[in-house]
């Protein structure tokens, strides 16, 4: 643990199959990450296995929580697996749906198709009082459509926030909580510092999004929630505070926003 600050990853892969590639791996990413600090993280679905892997990891670990769901690019498959994963949402794990939204910048699913998927879980989350954890990739106008015609569910998370400070404010007006990965540590993404800048204290969230987008000066390796207190740190930088008043924030947030009574702190 480092100087007694404690993180919380609002959004992380670390099931096998997503990030390490066996259980032991995930063990041992999570061993690491309370070693760095982090009390607890939110490790995200993106498909009926990868849903299940996490409330798997979620069950052995009291620092890991989980969420189901189908990523945009794997809207297609909500005919063939939503029977399964509606009810998995009910696990006593299960602390939000999603990851779920638009990614038209690969579009690997139809568009027609991801917003389907992404009204089923608007649904779910409201029905159930779950978080709402959404992805947008060069669809904020769709993605807000959706959320606006739906109605948000009352603790909804842009997860991996990319947009500018018209795009935060947007989010805001809609009571969504904005959270922050590894894309604010790097040089050019100036427009995102902005934002960060002017999200209220009350909705801040800080993630990794292991394995992906590692933080500077990391670049070039695997990323893991082990590095939360990096971009904690730059979270701080583009507000002006120092990252100690980060991790408090970031953590009663995301305890709020989950619904989760924090674990104690690692040792």
């Amino acid at each position: 643990m480092t100087d007694g600050v404690t993180w919380v990853d609002s959004h992380c892969h670390v099931q096998p199959g997503h990030g390490p590639d066996t259980l032991e791996g995930s063990d041992e990413v999570v061993q690491r990450a309370h070693a760095a600090g982090v009390a607890w993280m939110v490790c995200v679905g993106t498909d009926l296995e990868t849903s299940l892997r996490a409330i798997d990891l979620a069950g052995r670990h009291p620092g890991v929580r989980a969420t189901v769901g189908l990523h945009p690019h794997d809207a297609s498959k909500l005919g063939a697996e939503w029977s399964m994963l509606e009810p998995l949402a009910l696990d006593e794990q299960v602390v939000g749906i999603g990851e779920a939204g638009f990614d038209l910048y690969y579009e690997y699913s139809p568009r027609d198709e991801q917003e389907t998927a992404f009204r089923f879980q608007v649904r779910l989350a409201k029905d159930l009082d779950r978080a709402l954890v959404i992805h947008s990739r060069d669809a904020w106008d769709d993605t807000f459509r959706v959320l606006e015609d739906e109605g948000p569910p009352a603790r909804t998370v842009f997860h991996c926030f990319t947009g500018g400070p018209t795009e935060a404010q947007r989010a805001l007006d809609l009571g969504a909580h904005l959270s922050f990965s590894g894309i604010v540590t790097f040089r050019k993404a100036l427009d995102l510092r902005a934002a960060a800048a002017i999200v209220p204290d009350d909705r801040l969230l800080v993630e990794t999004d292991s394995p992906f987008l590692t933080p500077e000066p990391y670049r070039g390796k695997p990323n893991e929630p082990a590095l939360v207190p990096v971009i904690g740190a730059a979270l701080a930088a583009a507000r002006g505070i120092d990252d100690t008043t980060v991790a408090r924030l970031t953590s009663e947030n995301a305890a709020r926003v989950f619904g989760v009574r924090a674990p104690s702190a690692p040792h």
